[in-house]
């Protein structure tokens, strides 16, 4: 996005603040709807080459595909793949694929292909389908008064998705959080488009529904099979985007004339009868009094989203490559100051700078959770990106008419150098001397990274010879010296691996025998793979002389 200000507003999070003015999941369109009618097309204003595409294969059919998501705009991709997520906190069970909304985009506009489509969503021209007069296509009187299409005499199809007039006006919806909903703009049309699809229950993951959503959009079997081509296709191919195309060098349709109603003149009044005149002694009928009625109680407002607001004050920050501690709370609250139970939370990272700061689960940067019986939606974990940097996390609850976010911010620090690790000796005793032939027995170590021990660590203890810098290991052929007793009888071994370092990273080094050892100094070396080493000195003198009888 261009800015700061914008990228912020065309957040997932921002996506599903407004559902649509109607209850977009009672009610139930059905293919005799005006969306459904034919209607023609956008395409039809377009280039040749943009609007006679070549439709990939439905389902399982042969042939080569000439298109996948690579060809969808950038900004056309991000409200397809926003209003996927929307519809999935609205309505759940709808199991709404991005690359359904996709498929009737690249239908109906070629994803405002050649309109000039604008990051914000909108399009530098407007994008309107032939006149609904009957010539061709169905006849649709105007329904509203040309605000949305421009024309107060007929209806036409209008924006990206090319919603009818009255279909609009039932499920107009707010995709991009900037408080407006205008079909015209991508991100609102493709929500739009989703609820609509996804209203009266349907299960889009069922075959059979998915078939009944898209004849809702446009009674033609050939429309659904195109639609599912290209949704099947997208599906296969991936998600990456091209800029915005510019736009195109090519007219848009004239504005209708609209003609002047004719005059019509108003009927001339029938002549009026002479009133009867009164009876001059009328019989005087008691009159009943009329009993007050009982002044009806107002029935209280149901109760609606009044709040949403973080729970608890910890700082949202973490190394990184790390997991952040907890993951952040939410607490939504109704207007009589109820907890709002079962209430969709969207929690979204945004303006993220270090490199991909995710949820846990996926490395996603959004998720929807829904509150719990105190009115509590507790996001899962961050995983901190790869780098230092900041990002935003918005939290947004909603309801029909209203939004409310929380925007948190959060720190991704740099990852500390990471401290070599040490290999000391920690049994408390002095220099190791033992005369020849008696064992060194309770060498204890520890491995640790500072002050942290090392669970895990993996010491090899070795006899060595040489000096420092340039020690080597003795040759066992030739070795005289202390060694660790082998497996066989009267194997001797002077390279033996030891157990891995328990969680107080300590290792006890077995017993080192010196049977047979010449006096002298001897050196032993620990060390790890990832070169901690210490070396210790083994001081053998000769053996005590037995006590005279």
């Amino acid at each position: 996005m261009c800015t700061a200000a914008l990228a912020a507003s065309l957040t997932t999070a921002a996506v599903v603040t407004n559902t649509p003015v109607a209850g977009a999941g009672e009610a139930e369109p059905t293919p005799d709807s005006p969306q459904a009618a034919e209607r023609g097309d956008a395409r039809l204003d377009l280039p040749g080459q943009l609007a006679d595409p070549v439709v990939p294969p439905a389902a399982g059919a042969g042939g080569t595909a000439t298109e996948g998501a690579a060809g969808i705009p950038t900004t056309a991709l991000d409200a397809y793949k926003r209003a996927e997520t929307a519809v999935a906190a609205a309505l759940p069970k709808c199991k709404l694929p991005w690359q359904l909304i996709a498929g009737i985009g690249r239908i109906e506009s070629v994803h405002a292909s050649g309109y000039g489509l604008k990051d914000d969503g909108t399009t530098e021209r407007p994008i309107r389908g032939p006149r609904l007069d009957g010539n061709g296509f169905a006849k649709i009187l105007d329904t509203d008064k040309g605000e949305f299409d421009g024309d107060t005499e007929f209806d036409r199809a209008f924006g990206p998705l090319q919603f009818i007039p009255s279909t609009w006006a039932t499920w107009k919806a707010d995709g991009n959080g900037d408080g407006k909903r205008d079909a015209n703009n991508i991100y609102d049309a493709a929500l739009g488009a989703g609820l609509y699809l996804c209203a009266g229950g349907k299960d889009l993951s069922n075959p059979a529904d998915l078939d009944k959503a898209i004849l809702s959009y446009n009674q033609s079997r050939e429309y659904v099979n195109s639609v599912l081509g290209y949704m099947r296709q997208y599906q296969q191919d991936g998600t990456a985007g091209i800029p915005n195309p510019p736009v195109g060098n090519y007219p848009t349709p004239p504005a209708p004339h609209v003609p002047t109603p004719p005059h019509v003149p108003a009927p001339n009044p029938p002549a009026s009868k002479p009133a009867p005149k009164p009876d001059p002694k009328p019989t005087p009928t008691p009159s009943k009094p009329t009993p007050t009625p009982e002044p009806s109680k107002p029935t209280p407002a149901p109760a609606t989203l009044a709040k949403l607001e973080r729970v608890g004050d910890a700082k949202l920050e973490a190394e990184a490559g790390s997991t952040f501690a907890d993951g952040a709370r939410f607490k939504a609250v109704l207007s009589d100051g109820k907890p709002a139970v079962g209430q969709a939370v969207v929690v979204a990272v945004e303006q993220d700078t270090t490199g991909g700061t995710g949820f846990v689960f996926g490395d996603e940067p959004s998720v929807v959770v829904r509150t719990d019986a105190q009115g509590i939606a507790t996001a899962p974990r961050l995983k901190a990106g790869p780098k230092a940097g900041t990002f935003t996390l918005r939290a947004t609850a909603y309801d029909a008419k209203s939004q409310f976010t929380v925007a948190l911010d959060g720190k991704v620090t740099e990852k500390p150098a990471e401290k070599p690790l040490a290999l000391t000796r920690t049994d408390g005793a002095g220099a190791v001397e033992v005369a020849a032939g008696t064992p060194v027995k309770g060498l204890l170590f520890r491995a640790a990274r500072g002050d942290a021990p090392q669970a895990g660590v993996q010491v090899t203890a070795e006899l060595v010879t040489g000096k420092p810098g340039a020690w080597v290991p003795v040759d066992p052929k030739t070795a005289k010296g202390p060694f660790f007793k082998g497996a066989a009888e009267g194997q001797k071994l002077f390279t033996l691996e030891l157990p891995k370092t328990g969680a107080d990273g300590k290792i006890t080094l077995p017993d080192l025998l010196t049977t047979d050892a010449p006096a002298g100094t001897y050196h032993l070396r620990l060390a790890t793979a990832d070169g901690a080493e210490l070396v210790l000195d083994v001081t053998v003198t000769a053996p005590k002389a037995a006590p005279k009888a």
